[in-house]
């Protein structure tokens, strides 16, 4: 990573933990669920930028005798963590909008207008730090992304303080709180999805794996593809190991370096581990059946 990128993380994640302390305060005090809201949801931003940065602190990580593969992985659990817990807390904010829905308090409009304001600041300004490398980073393309939704956010926070303002129906506060909510809940089921499926090993939704299959069983001399598994090693790397049949023998180092970066470029597989066998009857690999693993 960059030494910029790494400036832009550090500085979108302190910027942006400055706010939620802003936030969350003014909240209280203005007794807005819509800031309390966006203010979790600005907490989920932190930790999101937190993670991308760390995991790619962490890829740098040597391997060692115990963590073979480095600290890569360490980024997935993290992601997973950091779905699970921002589900728990827009549980608790949707149930807390939801009483203040059946029977609304005063909303300090001018507070809420003012604090969003300042958060469609915040959080323009780190999708600013983000936009010259999100083409190249995933890390970085999902933080830019991200951001761009919390902007649009805030300008709905604002939205419902005018509105406050102008009817005096402080029942909008809770309702944006809620639609807030909606769109948290929305926003993070993909990230909820993916981080489950690469705990559990599942191929990254970005590669068919019958399409690798297909290729693989393509190259010349070979006869069967076995013991295929494709599996992610972080959030940005993934793995690939396969037993290949080539009747004719091994077919050299050349070969193999050249099938690995094939592989990379047109699947992005990056971790590449290739066994060759001559499929000799008298010596069967058991792990021929796609069920036996």
């Amino acid at each position: 990573m960059p030494a910029s990128h790494g400036t832009a993380f550090a500085i979108g994640t302190f910027l942006n933990l400055a706010f939620v302390v802003i936030e969350a305060t003014y909240g209280f005090i203005g007794n807005s669920m819509a800031l309390l809201a966006d203010a979790g949801h600005n907490l989920s931003d932190v930790a999101a930028l937190a993670i991308a940065w760390g995991a790619a602190a962490l890829a740098r990580r040597l391997p060692s005798s115990r963590f073979t593969y480095g600290l890569r992985s360490s980024s997935i659990l993290a992601a997973l963590f950091n779905a699970v817990v921002l589900y728990i807390a827009v549980g608790a904010i949707a149930l807390e909008s939801i009483q203040r829905l059946m029977a609304p308090g005063p909303i300090a409009g001018v507070t809420v207008i003012v604090v969003a304001s300042v958060g469609i600041v915040v959080n323009g300004l780190t999708t600013l730090l983000f936009a010259s490398g999100r083409h190249s980073d995933l890390n970085l393309r999902g933080a830019f992304q991200h951001m761009i939704a919390d902007t649009l956010v805030s300008v709905g926070v604002v939205a419902a303080g005018a509105i406050i303002l102008l009817t005096g129906w402080h029942w909008i506060d809770p309702a944006a709180s809620l639609a807030i909510v909606v769109v948290i809940v929305v926003g993070t089921w993909d990230l909820l999805r993916q981080s489950m499926g690469m705990a559990l090993d599942a191929v990254p939704a970005s590669i068919d794996p019958e399409a690798v299959r297909g290729y693989l069983g393509e190259l010349p001399g070979v006869g069967a593809v076995h013991d295929l598994h494709i599996w992610p090693m972080s959030t940005t790397e993934t793995a690939l190991t396969c037993h290949l049949v080539m009747p004719s023998g091994h077919p050299g180092d050349a070969m193999l370096a050249a099938l690995a970066l094939e592989l990379d470029h047109r699947f992005h597989i990056h971790h590449v581990t290739i066994q060759v066998e001559t499929g000799d009857p008298a010596h069967p690999c058991e792990l021929v059946p796609d069920h036996v693993v």
